[in-house]
């Protein structure tokens, strides 16, 4: 019997996250009981501009409480960060070979108001499978697992601040790596945007 794949709840995932996915043929349970960690790919994505990687970043409402689950973090609409991590968006993809194909099934992400950041990230990991048509059982953790395989646990690894996953990161074309060079790693729309159909290939 296949272990399960233990994943955080990521704004956007990386393409490493996805690479784990797609490489991984058991089912996927997704995190939702950890106490939430401030500074990671939870609520930042990452991707390629003129000026290299540019982080995005999803605000949340800050409690009194210091721990709280991942489950009950809200977002927060205090200000207009839809409208320019959009803006963002567009900017470095909208001549990318693809944008315009991918364009609607997006903009609800930017439009649409999620009370919850887990149900926000949770409809994005849904819509980026079907679309790299990858299939595979996601599940919600029923509670914290403490005691799992480390081989399957990406809870801690998965960080901005540690070397990325990715194995084997061979460069595809970027729309600015004239510019920048390859950019390893970034959001898994700066694949998408950039290759298509053949995203799932590159993973």
């Amino acid at each position: 019997m296949t272990e399960q794949l233990l994943l955080p709840s990521f704004y956007l995932p990386n393409v490493s996250y996805f690479q784990a996915i797609y490489q991984h043929k058991g089912s996927i349970c997704i995190e939702q009981h950890e106490h939430f960690p401030k500074q990671t790919y939870r609520t930042r994505t990452r991707i390629g501009t003129a000026n290299g990687g540019l982080d995005l970043i999803v605000p949340i409402v800050h409690g009194k409480k210091m721990h709280v689950p991942v489950k009950d973090i809200r977002i927060n609409y205090d200000h207009p960060w839809q409208r320019l991590h959009w803006l963002s968006i567009e900017t470095a993809y909208r001549s990318s070979a693809y944008f315009e194909y991918y364009e609607d099934d997006f903009n609800r992400f930017y439009t649409e108001q999620f009370e919850f950041l887990l149900d926000y990230n949770m409809a994005q990991l849904e819509l980026l499978l079907k679309l790299l048509k990858i299939n595979r059982e996601v599940i919600l953790s029923e509670s914290f697992m403490k005691n799992i395989d480390a081989a399957i646990d990406w809870r801690k690894d998965a960080k901005p601040q540690k070397p990325s996953l990715m194995t084997d990161p061979n460069p595809y074309y970027q729309v600015f790596e004239d510019k920048t060079g390859f950019v390893p790693d970034l959001s898994i729309i700066d694949l998408l945007f950039n290759q298509g159909p053949q995203s799932r290939s590159y993973l």
